[in-house]
């Protein structure tokens, strides 16, 4: 389902990926290239689509290239769900997620905001004023600020109008804690932090989790994910070992390389162009290597 109507929680209980925006040589979004990155994913099987988020490099696009960018991906979803990054001063949230509802989506998913000044009943509030400014769509609420409680979230996640927590706080007792406090009848709690940190997180009870690799190589992913889903932490172990030195590479240096690491992959492959935008930077030629043997050793190919 790419949009209209209701969505159900259990949707989001998969591989959420987080696809990349690509850039042409003039600096703008490379529309091309950006249906080889949507097709890829739809192609591999992947059923949800994240466009605009911060893989996508939501906080460098112009909202004319964020129309450009989820248009794009609805276009080629072919079925899968497109759940849009919205967010920035609380106006632009309402736009976009009102945006997204006329391009056709269901679901939205909302960005932690990034005002230093945040409080935990100004952060909910948020939330909450842009489902009354939009109340036919649904929300997958960002959560990856440490000072929010679990009390907070889970206040969250009985809103009206949540279907999805996207969960990205390294704590998974804390997780696990917020699981016991929510209906999974009513909200997908789901894994914000990728393949890293799946396994741990799926113990703790969540539904599924969101990837920037997927982009790269989505059969990895969703072999993680039917692992977790059977049980089997042995293999789901063995697939994590896999992707760890790729996934370190996207963590270092406060993760300033979570973009640029994707996008030189996807370069490898000759999907679209390695450039990212500033305050990002490309990937260094020194680490560039271990995106080739990632590649090589997970048997990506264009």
């Amino acid at each position: 389902m790419a949009g209209g109507g209701t969505i159900r929680p259990s949707a989001l209980a998969t591989v959420v990926a987080v696809t990349a925006t690509p850039f042409d040589a003039s600096g703008g979004v490379d529309a091309k290239a950006m249906e080889k990155v949507v097709d890829r994913l739809v192609e591999g099987g992947i059923s949800v689509l994240v466009p605009a988020g911060n893989t996508g490099e939501f906080n460098a696009l112009s909202q004319a290239e964020w129309d450009e960018s989820v248009a794009i991906t609805v276009e080629r979803a072919n079925g899968a769900v497109v759940m849009p990054g919205v967010g920035r001063d609380l106006a632009t949230a309402i736009h976009q997620t009102r945006r997204a509802r006329e391009l056709g989506c269901a679901v939205v998913m909302v960005h932690q905001p990034l005002d230093p000044f945040i409080s935990g009943e100004g952060w909910i509030n948020y939330h909450e004023a842009i489902h009354q400014a939009v109340p036919d769509i649904a929300l997958c609420a960002y959560v990856r600020d440490v000072r929010r409680s679990v009390e907070e979230v889970a206040r969250l996640a009985g809103l009206e109008g949540v279907v999805g927590i996207k969960y990205a706080v390294g704590d998974p007792p804390a997780f696990a804690d917020l699981v016991q406090r929510s209906d999974p009848d009513k909200v997908a709690l789901v894994c914000g932090l990728a393949e890293r940190w799946a396994v741990s997180f799926a113990a703790s009870g969540a539904v599924g989790f969101t990837s920037g690799l997927a982009g790269v190589v989505p059969k990895l992913s969703l072999e993680l994910l039917g692992a977790l889903e059977a049980g089997d932490y042995a293999r789901a172990r063995e697939l994590v070992a896999l992707v760890e030195p790729f996934e370190r590479l996207r963590a270092r240096d406060g993760s300033a390389y979570n973009v640029s690491a994707v996008k030189e992959a996807l370069a490898q492959l000759d999907i679209c162009a390695p450039t990212v935008r500033p305050p990002a930077s490309v990937l260094p030629e020194e680490f560039r290597s271990i995106v080739s043997r990632f590649i090589e050793a997970t048997g990506a190919t264009a």
